[in-house]
Order: C-alpha cells, then sequence, then structure tokens
C-alpha cells in the first residue's frame, strides 16, 4: 500500500483522500479545519494533522512531523486554497493569498523531498490552473500592497504555482511534478467573500463540473506519474508548457526571490 499527503479538507482534497482511502493506502491530510478534517477519520487508514499553511512557521512544523512519521511519501497533493475579498496579512507579515496558494507549496514539496525521494514512483501535484491565459506576477510588488483584488491574486498565485512546477524539473531526484487545472469544479469554494463575489460564485457553480468528475485526472496521475520531470494538464489533457508562463529564467527569478523571503521568516 502506498502513503499520500494532501492539504486541504474538502472538494478536490476530500475526494482524493477518500479515494485513496478506499484503495488501502495510508492518507495525511492537513489544513485548517479540525471538523471537515477529522470527519475523514474512520474511513480508512487516515491521519488528520491540523495546521494553518498560511504561516510558513506551521507549514515548516507540520512537514517536519510528517517526514518524521512517514519515511516514504508516494505522493503529494497539493489543494489547499482560501479566498478573500479583502486583503489579509499573515502574523507574518505574508498577504494570505501569496502565502496559502503559493508559498506553503513550495515549502512542503522542498520540505517532503527526502521521503518523496524513497518511494517507487513519487509525484508532486498541484491543483492549479496552468493553461488558464490571465494573470501576471507583480514582480516589485508579489504582496499586493499597491493594489489587491481577489481575481489579482489568484491568478498570480496560478502563474506563480507555474513557475514552481517549472523550477523542479531543474532539480534533481526522481519525483515527477504535476500541474493540475482541473476546470471548474463544484466545491464549496473555501473562503471570505464580498456579496458581489458570492453571487458570482453562485452562478459559476451551476455550471461546473462534479467533483467526483473533476477528480479522476488527478487520481490517475497518482498512480501513472507523468513520464516526464514536469507536466501540465488541464482537465485530463496534456498541455504544452513552451508558452512564456513557463518561462525557465522567470522560475529562476522566482526561486531567488522565495529563497531570499523564506531565509527572513
Amino acid at each position: 500500500m502506498s502513503t499520500y499527503v494532501v492539504t486541504g479538507t474538502d472538494g478536490i482534497a476530500r475526494a482524493v483522500a477518500l479515494a485513496r482511502l478506499r484503495a488501502g493506502d495510508t492518507v495525511v491530510v492537513v489544513g485548517r479545519n479540525a471538523e471537515r478534517g477529522e470527519s475523514l477519520l474512520g474511513a480508512g487508514d487516515a491521519v488528520f494533522l491540523r495546521a494553518d499553511l498560511s504561516l510558513v512557521g506551521e507549514t515548516r512544523r507540520v512537514a517536519a512531523e510528517i517526514a518524521e512519521r512517514f519515511p516514504v511519501i508516494d505522493g503529494l497533493v497539493l489543494c489547499a486554497q482560501h479566498g478573500r475579498s479583502a486583503r489579509l496579512e499573515t502574523a507574518e507579515g505574508l498577504e494570505n493569498t501569496f502565502a496559502l496558494y503559493y508559498l506553503s507549496r513550495r515549502v512542503l514539496a522542498d520540505a517532503l523531498a527526502v521521503p518523496l525521494e524513497r518511494a517507487a514512483r513519487p509525484v508532486v501535484i498541484n491543483v492549479c490552473a496552468p493553461g488558464v491565459d490571465a494573470g501576471e506576477i507583480h514582480w516589485d510588488d508579489l504582496q499586493l500592497r499597491g493594489g489587491y483584488a481577489l481575481m489579482t491574486a489568484i491568478l498570480q498565485g496560478s502563474r506563480l504555482n507555474d513557475l514552481l512546477g517549472v523550477a523542479h524539473g531543474t532539480r534533481p531526484g526522481r519525483t515527477r511534478y504535476a500541474l493540475v487545472n482541473p476546470g471548474g469544479v463544484a466545491t464549496s469554494f473555501s473562503g471570505e467573500y464580498d456579496a458581489e463575489t458570492t453571487a458570482a460564485i453562485e452562478r459559476m457553480r451551476e455550471s461546473a463540473r462534479p467533483v467526483d468528475e473533476a477528480v479522476l485526472p488527478i487520481l490517475a496521475l497518482l498512480t501513472d506519474p507523468p513520464a516526464d520531470k514536469i507536466g501540465a494538464y488541464a482537465q485530463g489533457e496534456r498541455i504544452a508548457m513552451d508558452g512564456p508562463a513557463f518561462d525557465p529564467a522567470a522560475a529562476e527569478r522566482l526561486r531567488a526571490l522565495t529563497d531570499d523571503l523564506l531565509s527572513r521568516v
């Protein structure tokens, strides 16, 4: 049997966890919502670890605990996201979406690299939005202090995660990395939204795909990782990684900026 780590307690994260638990695997679920996380206990060999992944310190703490308790990890599925209509800085002074949607994914994949490399076919799956031709990286204001908006923050996070995947492709090791865009999915859309955004989410949910359908390509990648070091997928289809969103020079620039930031947190 295999061991998987999943971030998030609802929607796609929950569907992945339940599917692997039904298959007899061990699943470590990491998230902030204790009620949702603990509701998975008893479904199989599930472990819930409570952590606020918007905090770098918390992310490092829970990653160290996972690495100590589980010396071999077959897959890491990064799903945790929480939208906010209003800008919020964490206790560490970081914009919340940037910290949760991007930084936590970088920190977890780095911290769990050793137990992943011990697996037969290790894979990291980053559920984000490759293939979406929207959003930009605000290189001089990654924290969006000069102009925050919900979609600006989310789309920047998606572009940062694209480059996170590109950077992984230059690292040594056997672990595969998959950037996965599941498309519009009828999840809970975890977040704290104003009335206008809430109404827009409800309209979008009406045409969104069911979670049980959207999760199938992710489950397939867990058992059959990309042949290449890095792959990008949109609704189950492989997409090219030759556009500006996957620029190696930009990925190196982001790596250096992130290294510097994390050294100060």
